[in-house]
């Protein structure tokens, strides 16, 4: 199965022509609420709206001079709109009411496609996890077989996590949607209070209640984690994925194409590659993270030290998660599930994993939990050292046949499945 991954939106988001139609989007917000309150003329906001325009060849060109982008782009919209609308533009805003406003749109613009990405992925684990409720597989703590339980309510807990990153994310989110009109410390000193409100009302943001030169960087910080969380629960997905497609567990494996190939060497090879890039991704993601805890101490009401890494980190990890999210929806879209090896893994050495069974049953005949422990555990670790659990318990004769039947019946550990299920009635 071959990775089709072709999505382009988010990626144009970042781009830098998207970038400067962004700064553009609020020059011309700020010109709106400006004209709202009578400050200019509606034939010269018409003219503005109409005539507003840029080449990345010629912003390029004055940055060349001038070493300022954000200055370039303005010199080269004023050349757009003519001298007499040109007095209209940045009236009272330094370049950071421009830049941070610009970027929270583009953040905001970005996690659409993200949300939707995260809707798609719960809707496949959602099916998977109710095709697969009563499923028998191995529950695992510390890599070793624990006890039986069943593969959807694996996949329950997957789709908990997921709904859960999904609301963080969210919440984060509104913590970021937020944009700046309040001039070069925030304090609007050449400007009315009213512009900043106007203008994100335009571009549908609230105005933060309080702005420096920026946007304070906790706010980034805190949505850069919500996405290091959501790619490390890809991780997590993943690595289990990695786990069960193992040649000596295999319940479950990538799809394969019917002309891929898993090795150059080896023909028998099939290999959970897309899986393994996910991890390595989440850890790009991660890092990124620790770079947004660092942007959060500036100087004063603001430097720059900030800006060089943003404009790494969020672009790179909003196209890495829509990446993974996509990539990891085709994974479940294709996972090929082992029932029969499921179920087989939960017999082996004589089906070891039903030792508690065993002791509550011996309790229940009257024996202390110290004997009956001693005597479960002689018989699974000797099971486990090459023997059969059950014929050895047989051989004890401490049971009858029924009573071990009750013991090693996998209906039981069904029995609350339901129970668990029905405590999600989103679903």
């Amino acid at each position: 199965m071959i990775d089709r991954y072709s999505r382009e939106e988010i990626k144009k988001i970042w781009e830098l022509k998207e970038k400067f139609n962004y700064y553009l989007q609020v020059e011309i917000a700020v010109c709106e609420a400006y004209a709202k309150i009578g400050k200019i003329p509606q034939r010269n906001l018409d003219e503005i709206k109409a005539k507003a325009s840029f080449t990345i060849e010629r912003i390029d060109e004055v940055e060349r001079e001038v070493k300022h982008d954000v200055i370039a782009f303005l010199t080269t919209i004023n050349e757009s709109v003519g001298e007499e609308n040109a007095k209209y533009l940045h009236i009272g805003l330094t370049s950071s009411d421009v830049i941070d406003t610009a970027f929270a749109l583009q953040i905001v613009d970005s996690a659409k496609i993200i949300n939707k990405d995260l809707e798609e992925l719960i809707k496949v684990i959602k099916e998977l996890a109710f095709k697969y409720k009563n499923t028998i597989c191995m529950g695992r703590s510390h890599g070793v077989h624990a006890e039986v339980m069943t593969f959807g309510f694996k996949l329950l807990n997957w789709l908990d996590e997921l709904m859960r990153a999904k609301k963080s994310f969210n919440f984060a989110l509104d913590e970021i949607a937020v944009g700046q009109i309040s001039g070069p410390v925030g304090t609007y000193s050449n400007l009315p209070v009213e512009v900043e409100q106007y203008t994100c009302e335009i571009l549908g943001l609230k105005p933060a209640k309080i702005s420096t030169q920026i946007i304070s960087r906790d706010r980034h910080a805190k949505f850069l984690s919500a996405i290091a969380i959501l790619a490390s629960i890809i991780d997590k997905f993943a690595t289990e994925i990695r786990h069960l497609q193992k040649t000596e567990v295999r319940e479950v494996e990538e799809g394969f194409g019917a002309n891929q190939k898993g090795s150059s060497a080896m023909p028998h090879k099939k290999n959970p590659v897309l899986s393994e890039n996910l991890c390595g991704l989440a850890r790009v993601i991660r890092s990124n993270m620790v770079a947004a805890y660092e942007n959060i101490n500036l100087w004063h009401e603001r430097d720059i030290s900030h800006s060089s890494a943003e404009r790494i980190i969020f672009p790179d990890s909003l196209i890495l998660i829509d990446f993974m999210l996509n990539r990891f929806k085709i994974i479940m879209e294709n996972l090929v599930v082992h029932e029969e090896n499921m179920l087989r893994n939960t017999k082996l050495y004589g089906g070891v994993v039903f030792s508690q069974k065993v002791l509550l049953k011996l309790v229940a005949k009257g024996y202390t939990r110290e004997e009956a422990y001693k005597i479960v555990q002689k018989h699974a670790l000797n099971a486990l050292a090459g023997g059969d659990f059950r014929k050895e318990l047989e051989n004890e004769n401490i049971l009858t046949n029924d009573e071990l039947d009750e013991c090693f019946d996998t209906k039981d550990y069904l029995k609350n499945i339901n129970h668990i299920f029905e405590r999600f009635p989103e679903l």
